[in-house]
């Protein structure tokens, strides 16, 4: 195998309590040709003289200061002043698995271009980890342990913005950080899934994910729920909807209601489906709710779930399985 450079593109802003740990487990990398990208994001602590203390000692190290705002603004800065032939993104509070950029780099050699490299993810926290940051972390290891990601793209982001490698060339077809949209690497993902990246399985934990209150996904408007669904929704219009099928909802709950709101507003016409009783027969923004299984009585319908209950969730997959109905051809859970 050869001994490509592989660029690491790592933006931040006032992470000076974590940034050693992160710098220092890049530097411990067993592979060893590679180059940091680091952009501060206009901090005002002292992440950026700790930073270039590091740089100072190791030229690898390219310290860059935001002239944008924001993470894409960084990161599209980073990708600038890169030279890699392979290309992967970490989080300045995180901390990289010794192996990570070698095991990674290895899977992208023995499958070529046009895939991209995971590993699973552990997240870490000083105050311990929440139900459903555990809940999440086990549903995408589950997925990436068997390069299934996108098959459940529209539940939630099933590539971690800090653990993916692929070329140069994959990402650039991608678009790379060009889009203005965010979750940026929610938005990411669903661009790898659209230009038919293919998922490398992956059963080794290489990256370790810190949890704590002050991170951006907790704080930052931009990763609010509301601007999840409108991505999805988005993408599905683009990439999964069959215009000459009839397209239903399936719940009305806050999520569903999203949905409906979206579909209205771009003049999508919808049927309005849902298992409450108490709402069905009537009428919400003008849409009257049907039973469920008023499904049955659609020719060849396409179906978007947003029932979040884990077990609703088994019992509207077993019924689809009955009407023969295809999961990310013929129904798509949102949530």
């Amino acid at each position: 195998m050869s001994n490509p450079l592989i660029s690491i593109l790592t933006p931040f802003k006032n992470t000076e309590q974590y940034l050693p740990e992160c710098l220092e487990s890049i530097q411990n990398q067993s592979y060893q040709n590679w180059e940091l990208l680091i952009v501060d994001d206009h901090s005002n602590d002292k992440s950026y003289e700790l930073v270039n203390t590091f740089a100072a000692h190791d030229k690898r190290i390219k310290l860059y200061k935001n002239k944008g705002n924001g993470i894409i603004n960084a990161l599209r800065l980073a990708l600038s002043k890169s030279s890699g032939d392979y290309i992967t993104r970490m989080d300045s509070d995180d901390i990289m698995h010794p192996e990570k950029l070698s095991m990674m780099l290895n899977d992208l050699q023995t499958h070529g271009k046009q895939h991209i490299a995971l590993g699973l993810v552990k997240y870490f926290s000083d105050n311990g980890i929440g139900d459903g940051y555990a809940k999440y972390e086990s549903w995408l290891n589950n997925l990436t342990q068997y390069g299934h990601n996108y098959t459940e793209i529209y539940k939630e982001c099933v590539i971690p913005s800090p653990c993916w490698m692929l070329h140069r060339d994959d990402l650039l077809n991608c678009q790379d950080f060009i889009p203005e949209r965010y979750p940026e690497d929610y938005d990411l993902t669903f661009r790898f899934y659209k230009n038919n990246i293919k998922c490398i399985p992956s059963n080794t934990v290489l990256h370790y994910w810190r949890d704590y209150s002050t991170r951006a996904s907790r704080t930052d408007e931009h990763y609010a729920e509301n601007h999840f669904l409108e991505l999805k929704v988005d993408y599905f219009l683009e990439l999964n909807y069959d215009a000459f099928r009839p397209l239903t909802i399936w719940g009305a709950g806050q999520k569903g209601k999203k949905v409906a709101q979206l579909l209205k507003t771009k003049h999508i016409p919808f049927i309005w489906i849902c298992d409450n009783p108490k709402k069905i027969g009537k009428h919400i923004y003008d849409e009257l709710l049907h039973n469920f299984q008023y499904l049955e009585d659609l020719k060849n319908p396409q179906s978007i779930v947003t029932v979040a209950n884990a077990e609703s969730q088994k019992e509207i997959t077993s019924y689809f399985l009955e009407q023969e109905m295809v999961s990310m051809i013929d129904y798509f859970f949102f949530c």
